[in-house]
């Protein structure tokens, strides 16, 4: 009977292991979406004045948009990736993180490397 139970106790922790870590780093991931949702937003507000005023184009800053993804990365405390595509119409943010396993540390897995990625695409109204 004892041999059961302890084989039947390994197999919940190992059960609660899986929910626990999966669905944190679940959670890390949606974070990480998250965060380069706004910094593409940030970014994204980052227009080039010039060509606006002028009424030549209306783009974005491609120096100033990836300074302020890379602000807003920072302040988060999370590394990532900025490009400006698209001739200035559109950039894409990459959030690269962890998540720190409480489960998993004990079969030798002590981080989860969790990714989220945001595209933004200016828009403009037709007419002014």
């Amino acid at each position: 009977m004892s041999v059961f139970f302890a084989l039947c106790t390994v197999a919940i922790l190992m059960m609660m292991g899986l929910i626990v870590d999966g669905g944190g780093a679940l959670n890390a991931a949606d974070n990480a979406t998250s965060i380069a949702q706004e910094a593409a937003r940030t970014a994204g507000q980052q227009i080039d004045p010039a060509q606006a005023v002028a009424g030549t184009a209306i783009t974005i800053d491609p120096d100033a948009a990836v300074g302020a993804a890379q602000d807003y990365l920072d302040a988060a405390g999370v590394q990532g990736d900025v490009q400006v595509t698209n001739g200035g119409q559109s950039l894409s943010i990459t959030v690269h993180d962890t998540y720190s396993t409480l489960f998993a540390q004990f079969v030798g897995t002590s981080t989860i490397n969790v990714t989220g990625t945001a595209t933004a695409h200016l828009m403009t109204q037709a007419g002014g």
